[in-house]
């Protein structure tokens, strides 16, 4: 089975990129985010002329996920567990041939000194309790999407200048190893513990992209089972080159029988 998951950007926006990719790359699974719709207003018909069975989760101009799967989708959620009052759509779940697959869109957290933050960490704890109830299942669990985390400093291209920032900060990083220490695995970097540089984010801003001034923060994580099946994880530079181009890039993860 082979996963894809990107944040798009805006589905509208690049709609002509991201099906010509889906056609190019032909994952079983494809895993959005920051979709940036309503769920009425996502472009549902032309995936689906694509063999896609399309869930999408969105709201007004921000935010927003999507599952699409050449195969059925079922049991189906759409919120992360923990907070009822949080309105945001950052979330969806659904179980594909027998594994459990998320899409996530962690929150950003920036300004730090704002409300962005403890926001950002309460996502994060509500993250990790919702992975250690999916362990209990026994099902293979994928947790993919835009984390949001960059996980260490041979995942940004200046650690020093990103200390401080909500992505990198420490206590960001932790929460994050909090995850991994329930006994999930960090699919790239654990195939590829040397490959450096490695990005999968590069702003649109100071000639980040052809400097390669990138950050990794668009992550798999594996439970047990589905580690066990771990073939190969590798990220996808060629559409960030693309005109009008998500700033970031799909991660593509294949999962054995």
């Amino acid at each position: 089975m082979k996963i894809a998951t990107w944040n798009v950007n805006s589905a509208k926006a690049r709609l002509p990129n991201t099906t010509q990719w889906l056609i190019e790359a032909a994952p079983d699974v494809v895993l959005f985010q920051e979709i940036k719709c309503e769920t009425a207003a996502f472009p549902a018909a032309a995936f689906e002329e694509l063999g896609y069975q399309v869930h999408a989760v969105g709201q007004k101009a921000y935010n927003g996920v999507a599952i699409l799967s050449k195969m059925p989708v079922s049991d189906l959620i759409t919120r992360l567990p923990g907070e009822p009052e949080d309105e945001q759509a950052r979330y969806v779940e659904g179980t594909v041939n027998g594994v459990r697959i998320a899409s996530l869109y962690l929150p950003n957290g920036n300004p730090v000194d704002t409300e962005k933050y403890p926001y950002k960490l309460r996502w994060m704890d509500r993250l990790r309790q919702h992975a250690a109830d999916l362990l209990g299942g026994g099902q293979p669990v994928v947790l993919g999407g835009d984390y949001n985390v960059i996980p260490g400093p041979e995942d940004v291209y200046d650690p020093v200048g990103w200390r401080d920032d909500a992505l990198f900060r420490q206590e960001t990083r932790l929460k994050f190893q909090e995850i991994l220490a329930l006994g999930y695995t960090e699919a790239f970097r654990t195939l590829h513990p040397g490959l450096i540089p490695a990005y999968s984010f590069w702003d649109y801003q100071a000639g980040a992209w052809p400097r390669n001034n990138g950050l990794r923060i668009d992550h798999f994580l594996l439970s047990p089972q589905a580690a066990d099946r771990l073939v190969a994880c590798e990220i996808d530079k060629g559409p960030r080159g693309k005109e009008k181009a998500s700033d970031h890039t799909p991660v593509i993860l294949t999962l054995g029988q």
